[in-house]
């Protein structure tokens, strides 16, 4: 992010925790004629075309209402990029300021915002290599072989996450230099002016969050949802399937798990999920979080309003 755009404000938070709701009544209290409030989603799912109920996409409703950024990017189907988010980014941020406007960041996806307010520099694409690191089956090997080749890289990603696991190996081997020789990465905190406000539960209260929300995304029709995808033309990219609810659902509709089985699935890994996420923000100190006892809005606009003023 260039020092000639307007700094955003960042609204962080593990899914479930409120993110949306509170920069959506943020947006609306404090939107002008001569200064609008935009909205940027930093959600690694949220780009995807036709995945709208299990990424908790905001409504039409609400995108009719405040500007909405970087949602319904590419086609489930097509595989998507940290450098291709980082650039839709940029160029949202550019227009918002064209037009005197104030961004607020809503971030569930810490590498992807790290990317756009940190400016990381990101290595190349070296598909032809990546596609041979996915025929290798067995994650513990590649985490052994990025631990031979970039012990660096390997202290920083967990042995058990295969993606990053083969981007880290696809770098290396590709362009012949460290993964971790691509600047400090998110292990660096640099001061960038980008205020950024933590949304913070106790474990117990966002894991019912958590529950209910994933019922909630049944009853809205998330199984229609997913059928259809998976019985479109091209289907969903590797990364698309992997969608919190998506997956699951995905192996009931293959007859492998029944339905209940597949929800009780969803909310442990949405729990789970929503752990890492707090354990990426938590490194950071430059967030500054926010407790919150029953309501989000209530408690967190006023000081999010503050910020933006």
């Amino acid at each position: 992010m260039t020092d000639s755009l307007r700094k955003p404000i960042v609204i962080v938070g593990p899914t479930a925790s409120g993110k949306s709701s509170v920069a959506m009544a943020v947006a609306q209290s404090e939107t002008t004629e001569q200064s609008p409030v935009h909205i940027v989603a930093v959600d690694a799912m949220q780009v995807y075309r036709d995945m709208n109920i299990g990424t908790a996409k905001p409504t039409t409703k609400d995108q009719s209402e405040v500007p909405h950024h970087c949602i319904d990017l590419v086609d489930s189907h097509e595989r998507f990029t940290v450098a291709e988010f980082k650039k839709s980014a940029v160029g949202a941020l550019s227009e918002i300021a064209k037009v005197n406007g104030r961004a607020l960041l809503v971030a569930g996806t810490g590498l992807y915002l790290t990317a756009v307010i940190d400016d990381l520099v990101l290595p190349g694409e070296f598909p032809e290599t990546r596609a041979t690191l996915e025929q290798q089956t067995n994650t513990e090997a590649l985490f052994t072989q990025l631990t031979e080749l970039d012990p660096d890289a390997a202290q920083k990603v967990e042995r058990s996450n295969r993606r990053r696991i083969i981007r880290a190996l696809e770098v290396c081997i590709g362009s012949g230099k460290p993964f971790s020789s691509f600047g400090p990465g998110t292990s660096a905190y640099p001061e960038n002016g980008v205020i950024q406000i933590g949304l913070r539960w106790s474990r117990d209260r966002l894991a019912q969050r958590v529950a209910d929300r994933v019922y909630a995304l049944m009853e809205e029709g998330l199984l229609a949802e997913v059928t259809a995808l998976r019985n479109s033309k091209n289907g969903l990219s590797r990364t698309a399937a992997q969608a919190l609810g998506y997956k699951e659902l995905l192996v009931h509709l293959d007859g492998k798990m029944s339905l209940d089985q597949a929800v009780d699935e969803t909310i442990i890994h949405t729990r789970q999920f929503a752990v890492r996420q707090e354990r990426w923000f938590r490194r950071d100190p430059r967030i500054k979080w926010i407790s919150i006892s029953s309501d989000p809005v209530a408690e967190i606009v006023p000081i999010i309003a503050k910020h933006l003023r």
